[in-house]
């Protein structure tokens, strides 16, 4: 028995005025996401809790059948686990983007998508100014994507759960005054935020990249190390997973499973799908179940650009959903489920709560009414998980 999840982050969304009252699901050509429709059932699940921010943090976790109200402590602890990078009992991991402000507004939490070698000096540049500090470790990571630590000493540390940071990509175009970390140890961040400026002025390389130059840091995700029951030994599969993202590198390793890196796989628009679509097919080889994550839909929303999350979509049903599910049909028993982990609304570019549409075929399950894999389809089904963390125990058995 084989087992698949696609999940096209963020795809979710609501029917669009300039769709013709449509969503992007249902305007994309996805006649491969259709097909699992067809074979199977088609449904929505609620990856996201009410009372937690949305974000993929939350929602993978959910997703992949952990509930984010027991377990879920932060973002940064797991792009920490990705990279290989021990948190202590009382260590702290923290996000830290590399972000552009103008005139007091979130221009652009990635910096224009800032390359990995000017955005590794803007870190070494942060390390510099903490280097008489024996708490602050910053760790370059891919392009806007960085952490900070706080190793703690003595057994305490400055942060509790009633500190509260914001997620950057959730601000775009607005005002960041009220957005800035509040809570205790917010000082420090701020402090370390408003250093950051001037550090980042002096950089040649940075300043060189004009109006997308990163302008200083923004720390946010904070939070202390999981401890998650490994996945092996709730389901009993042997796992992998493929994505550009250490977010979800790291709650892969956190549960005990395979990290598969393939070239081109980009975490962007300009991702290489097909080579995710062959990775996904190798890698069933000596595993159970593979995982195949694109950001590109996600990303396509926070820049709302309705076009670019329609061919995303689209280019995930061709080289992804449909050469997977192609090859599981061919080997013999097998399961496919596909699911974004949360909706990201084109029309406020950010992470919004609220069910995702899934569908899923396969051995055991008994096709339904549907036709198509979509939101307004999945709105209507009786399928229903209200606790996304139920979702993957009911897929894998």
């Amino acid at each position: 028995m084989k087992y698949a999840l696609v999940i096209p982050d963020g795809a979710a969304d609501e029917p669009q005025p300039s769709l013709g009252g449509l969503t992007p699901f249902q305007a994309a050509r996805t006649p491969n996401m259709d097909a699992v429709a067809v074979a199977g059932v088609v449904g929505r699940a609620n990856h996201v809790p009410e009372s937690m921010p949305s974000g993929s943090d939350v929602g993978t976790m959910s997703l992949f059948g952990y509930d984010p109200l027991k377990f879920h402590t932060g973002r940064a602890p797991l792009e920490a686990a990705a990279q290989g990078i021990e948190l202590g009992p009382d260590d702290w991991a923290i996000r830290c983007n590399l972000v552009t402000v103008a005139d007091g507004k979130m221009k652009s939490f990635t910096a224009g998508q800032i390359p990995s070698d000017v955005g590794a000096g803007l870190v070494q540049l942060l390390q510099k100014d903490q280097c008489g500090s024996e708490n602050w470790k910053f760790y370059a990571g891919v392009s806007y994507r960085n952490l900070l630590l706080y190793r703690s000493r003595d057994g305490s540390a400055p942060f509790s759960k009633e500190t509260f940071s914001t997620p950057p990509h959730d601000i775009t175009d607005q005002d960041i005054a009220p957005h800035l970390p509040t809570g205790p140890g917010s000082d420090e961040l701020r402090d370390l935020m408003s250093r950051s400026v001037s550090l980042f002025a002096s950089h040649e390389a940075n300043a060189a990249r004009g109006d997308q130059a990163a302008t200083q840091t923004w720390l946010w995700g904070e939070g202390r190390r999981p401890a998650l029951t490994p996945f092996a030994e709730r389901f009993g599969v042997r796992s992998v997973v493929i994505t550009a993202v250490d977010l979800l590198r790291g709650i892969g390793r956190l549960l005990g499973w395979d990290i598969i890196e393939v070239e081109g796989a980009t975490g962007y628009l300009d991702t290489d799908y097909a080579a995710k679509g062959r990775a996904g097919i190798a890698t069933l080889a000596d595993h159970d179940f593979v995982v195949v994550h694109v950001e590109a839909t996600d990303e396509a929303s926070h820049e709302g650009q309705v076009e670019e999350k329609i061919k995303a979509l689209e280019r995930i049903d061709e080289h992804i959903v449909g050469p997977l599910h192609e090859h599981l049909r061919s080997q013999g028993d097998y399961r496919l489920v596909l699911s974004p982990d949360h909706p990201t609304f084109l029309r406020t570019k950010t992470h919004s709560h609220g069910y995702v549409p899934i569908a899923a075929c396969g051995r055991g399950i008994d096709a339904d009414s549907a036709t198509t894999y979509d939101d307004v389809t999945a709105a209507a089904s009786s399928l229903v998980f209200e606790k996304g963390c139920d979702l993957m125990p009911w897929f894998l058995t």
